[in-house]
């Protein structure tokens, strides 16, 4: 018998639940659960977890492959006055936003050796994935540094596996369509198959990938901060797929949250991030949401919002407030408190980070 469950369901629109439930009428879906953050997406809504049985399914795991959080809690405190706006200045100097990558190879260690990937990934890889790795993207991922409730200063970063990741994705949900065409719909692979285990494998490194791109650039933000001891460091990945006991579990968009895991929850640029320890809930597949979840999309946020509101929302902290990412402010997100409210049998909160410094690209 197949189950779900939906968390906050008054705050999920429409057309995010009819993809849910479009999802949990195909043939190889077992269960699945909508987060408090959910909204429309690519196949899916973003925000759900979803477990099939000999399938894996490319575009529920989408484009960004491996895309997360990490986080790192420094021996020092978060209040005293750093030079912020040069601390900003030396971030967007030593780490590529948008779509820039770095003008050498860097080094990541033994990645090629230990995380095996088809020939084709691999030489995508070669050609220019040493470049890529630690850079941020553009979108919604981001780069803050804030304190929390005993004045610990937190370093936060949202990336995912760059072009490398979205290529290997397009790549295999042309081979899962009937026409070969990457196009919205629920087409799987059978993990038996030789597709779906080169998917597989593909997918593992680019969650490899993903992860050591922002362990570099949280290296890189630790060195400008001039190498305060370490206390804490998370790295989770919150698009993904893994098997558990028989089935394959997809999260889009949900922050993996098994019993004592760790893990961060962003609201917006105002309001900061929320440090997690998950409660391996099995309603909700072991998943929290992962983030507050947009209320406007982009071009409606850009015609409808105020940049005004959005400057004086964001006083205190240095970042780009700008028309360029009104798309980004504050008021395009849900309430990211009233969220966290509604998860509270999926995590229970550890801290809060408050921000006092945002770089997105």
């Amino acid at each position: 018998m197949k189950t779900h469950t939906i968390y906050g369901k008054e705050n999920i629109e429409e057309g995010a639940l009819d993809q849910f439930y479009e999802a949990l009428d195909q043939p190889h879906t077992v269960k699945a659960a909508l987060m408090p953050d959910a909204h429309l997406g690519y196949t899916l809504p973003i925000g759900c977890a979803i477990a099939t049985e000999g399938y894996i399914f490319p575009s529920y795991v989408g484009y960004d492959i491996g895309c997360g959080m990490s986080a790192m809690k420094f021996d020092c405190s978060g209040k005293t006055r750093m030079p912020l706006e040069a601390t900003y200045d030396r971030i967007k100097q030593r780490i590529p936003v948008g779509f820039k990558y770095n003008d050498r190879d860097q080094n990541i260690g033994p990645l090629l050796e230990e995380i095996s990937s088809t020939d084709e990934l691999k030489s995508r890889f070669l050609d220019n994935g040493l470049r890529q790795v630690g850079t941020l993207g553009g979108g919604n991922h981001f780069i803050e540094l804030g304190y929390d409730e005993d004045d610990y200063l937190w370093v936060v970063i949202h990336s995912g596996s760059r072009g490398l990741g979205h290529k290997t994705a397009g790549r295999y949900m042309r081979m899962a369509s009937p026409d070969g065409k990457c196009r919205e719909g629920h087409y799987g692979l059978d993990v038996t198959s030789k597709e779906g285990m080169d998917y597989i494998k593909d997918m593992n490194f680019c969650l490899e990938f993903a992860y050591e791109n922002r362990f570099l650039m949280m290296k890189k933000i630790r060195s400008i901060l001039g190498d305060p001891d370490v206390l804490t460091t998370i790295n989770r990945h919150h698009n993904h797929a893994e098997l558990v006991d028989g089935l394959w579990v997809h999260r889009k968009g949900a922050t993996h949250a098994d019993e004592g895991l760790m893990g961060v929850i962003p609201g917006n640029m105002r309001d900061g991030s929320f440090v997690v320890r998950g409660k391996g809930n099995s309603d909700s597949l072991s998943s929290s949401s992962h983030g507050a979840g947009r209320v406007l999309g982009r071009k409606k946020a850009k015609k409808t919002l105020d940049i005004k509101e959005f400057s004086d929302t964001m006083d205190g902290i240095v970042a780009n407030v700008s028309e360029d990412t009104l798309d980004e402010s504050p008021m395009a997100y849900k309430d990211i408190f009233e969220v966290m409210e509604l998860q509270k049998d999926l995590v229970d909160v550890v801290t809060h980070i408050k921000p006092i410094l945002n770089v997105k690209g």
